[in-house]
């Protein structure tokens, strides 16, 4: 993030130490006049590196997730390391219209200007669809597609569209082709790689979009255990979560239309795309036949 955009998200005046480092000053009380990062899934892992990595430029965030304590607990630790960030936080059901609604009443009253939008909540269950109950179904596509798209609703409703406004969506490599096995998580992100795709082109001038495109993130036990799993393809094509965030928020600096992070991951989204559907869907199939996620962890 150059100066420009820190002195945007502050409303603040920039100084240099001796070191050659960037110091942001706050040029009022907390919140006044700065535009705030609204973060899905702010407590997990790839949330936890965004919110990391904005918090080290200054930016302001608005953090929001299911759970109330774990933002809260957030938000204090963030407040210990970073007194004069200003941080706000509101607990959302990102599958429930009127929780996401209160997200946004809160925002209001609280007069939170806001610049960027990261999305990062998902829920990555995988396992053959006929062993999905309606519960798990409905909880997925809510949260991957439906959950993104009325927050990037809402958020340009509030949000000016003088050409800095960011709005980027954690997709998945998963969306490159269709997955046996993981068939409705990859139908969802690449759901929202179109939307973000086409979004991009309506709001072109205005806003940057972007849709990022990840392999693996090691977040969780079971996602080390199901990248370990996948031998060699699964281990190179893992990235950090702190390496995904870098990435994408540069991406979305420049408005990429997407991004897919990783040497290896750009390798196997080329041989990919040269490789007939069929043969696609029997190599998938034979990797992801024998393994099994149904976990979401923030809680």
């Amino acid at each position: 993030m150059g100066a420009a955009d820190r002195q945007k998200d502050m409303g603040t005046q920039e100084t240099t130490g001796a070191d050659g480092a960037t110091n942001m000053e706050n040029a009022g009380a907390e919140g006044a006049g700065a535009r705030f990062t609204l973060i899905t899934g702010a407590c997990g892992g790839l949330g936890g590196a965004f919110v990391e990595l904005l918090a080290e430029r200054g930016a302001p965030l608005f953090l929001t997730g299911r759970s109330r304590e774990r933002l809260e607990l957030l938000a204090q630790k963030l407040h210990e390391k970073y007194p004069e960030l200003p941080v706000k936080t509101c607990a959302c059901d990102l599958t429930d219209r009127e929780s996401r609604a209160a997200l946004f009443s809160y925002a209001d009253g609280e007069k939170i200007a806001l610049r960027r939008l990261v999305y990062v909540a998902g829920v990555d269950t995988q396992m053959a669809f006929e062993r999905y109950d309606e519960e798990r179904l409905v909880f997925q596509t809510r949260v991957n597609l439906e959950g993104a798209v009325s927050l990037i609703n809402g958020f340009l409703r509030r949000a000016p569209l003088d050409g800095d406004t960011e709005i980027l969506c954690v997709g998945s490599m998963s969306a490159i082709t269709p997955m046996p096995y993981f068939a409705l998580y990859s139908a969802t992100k690449k759901g929202l790689e179109q939307f973000c795709g086409g979004l991009r082109s309506e709001l072109k001038g205005r806003a940057k979009v972007t849709c990022v495109m990840p392999g693996g993130i090691p977040t969780r036990d079971d996602i080390k255990e199901n990248i370990k799993a996948h031998g060699f393809w699964g281990r190179v094509s893992a990235k950090s979560p702190r390496a995904v965030a870098e990435a994408s928020l540069k991406a979305v600096r420049r408005n990429k239309r997407r991004k897919i992070v990783g040497f290896w991951n750009k390798v196997i989204h080329f041989f990919s795309s040269l490789a007939p559907m069929p043969l696609r869907l029997k190599v998938i199939a034979k990797m992801w036949k024998g393994t099994e996620k149904d976990h979401f962890s923030e809680k």
